[in-house]
């Protein structure tokens, strides 16, 4: 009697054990990064070559799209796209903005001078803060904004040419 008595309670134990597990499956608690549609916050940061402090919504003056492009020179993707975000630079309809994350000054100014800079402004992000404000999961991530700051796209990752034109064709 006491063993049948442990073998059910230990039966009801791991069934209860298994609905637990299987809701969890169901419903996970995932982190889900910034919404397209929703406008950024303002924020202040220094800019990367003369230490002086902005304010984002300086820089949304025009009527552009504008890109918010999230990198670091210790990062292997950013390199791959940074040849991308080169020809972007160009589209006189698009204005990019980089936000260095986490990084050395010194080697950020290096990655820069070595392959060219396609951004209109760099503001440094020392400790990670306000790229985390913006719910990024990791660099190179890039926020596609209209001149008010709402999200229009985001892309996490590395751009390549059909993001490209993606992006091109929200100019037209």
């Amino acid at each position: 009697m006491k063993n049948k008595t442990l073998f059910i309670t230990v039966i009801i134990f791991v069934l209860f054990c298994f609905l637990i597990f299987l809701k969890g499956l169901n419903n996970p608690n995932t982190y889900v990064p910034t919404k397209s549609g929703k406008q950024i916050s303002s924020f202040n940061a220094k800019k990367l070559f003369n230490n002086e402090n902005i304010n984002i919504d300086s820089l949304f003056i025009e009527d552009k799209i504008y890109l918010l492009n999230i990198w670091s020179s210790w990062c292997g993707p950013c390199r791959i796209e940074h040849n991308d975000l080169i020809k972007l630079s160009k589209n006189s309809s698009i204005k990019i903005i980089g936000i260095n994350y986490r990084d050395n000054l010194s080697n950020a100014k290096k990655f820069i001078k070595q392959l060219g800079n396609p951004y209109s402004e760099i503001l440094v992000d020392q400790d990670g803060t306000i790229a985390i404000d913006l719910g990024i999961i990791g660099v190179p991530e890039t926020y596609v904004l209209d001149k008010n700051k709402k999200i229009l796209r985001i892309h996490i990752g590395p751009l390549n040419s059909q993001i490209l034109k993606e992006i091109e064709n929200l100019t037209k």
